[in-house]
């Protein structure tokens, strides 16, 4: 079985278990867009990085930065692992803006389910502020839209969000980045 958790390589991209080491650059990689964290679950902006940087250390089964080549694009994790039902989940999810359409999203989430598939997880769950519009277009083009849990979380602003659900399951998955379902 594969180490979930290991360095993964992609098409062009790669995937490094986080270390503190990762901190200031990260930091820095977030702070290209204060604006987005306020739809998120968790503020990685300037003012509450820190904080959230230690949560997700401590919380996430998994978490990684992600590199284009040898440079930092963002960030993403495995959480919510449960081995014995065979599912887990990817998120807490971030790209540099300048990564944002270039099919950067695809390559990564390929490379991340095939390492999750592989790991024998038959179940791989995607939530997503229902506010988010372009993460929801872009988990539409490979994941099966499941619903929306309805005031599912309160974010770090307050907000009582929405979720959307979307998963790909093992036996849909043909490996390939940008094959939808």
């Amino acid at each position: 079985m594969t180490a979930l958790g290991a360095r993964i390589v992609g098409e062009g991209c790669s995937a490094r278990p986080m270390t503190e080491a990762h901190r200031e650059p990260l930091r820095a990689a977030c702070a290209e867009d204060p604006d987005v964290w306020e739809i998120y679950f968790r503020d990685f902006g300037p003012e509450g990085f820190d904080r959230s940087f230690d949560q997700l250390m401590a919380v996430a089964s998994h978490p990684f930065v992600l590199y284009e080549g040898e440079e930092l694009a963002g960030m993403s994790s495995f959480l919510g692992v449960e081995q014995e039902r065979g599912v887990l989940e990817i998120g807490v999810t971030y790209y540099r803006p300048k990564f944002r359409g270039t099919g950067f999203n695809e390559r990564v989430k390929a490379m991340m389910l095939g390492r999750a598939f592989a790991a024998g997880f038959r179940r791989v769950e995607f939530k997503v502020d229902a506010r988010n519009a372009r993460s929801q277009a872009a988990m539409a083009k490979f994941a099966v839209r499941e619903g929306v849990m309805r005031a599912d979380r309160i974010t770090w602003t307050g907000h009582v969000r929405d979720t959307v659900l979307f998963s790909v399951l093992a036996d849909e998955w043909d490996g390939k980045p940008g094959n939808p379902l």
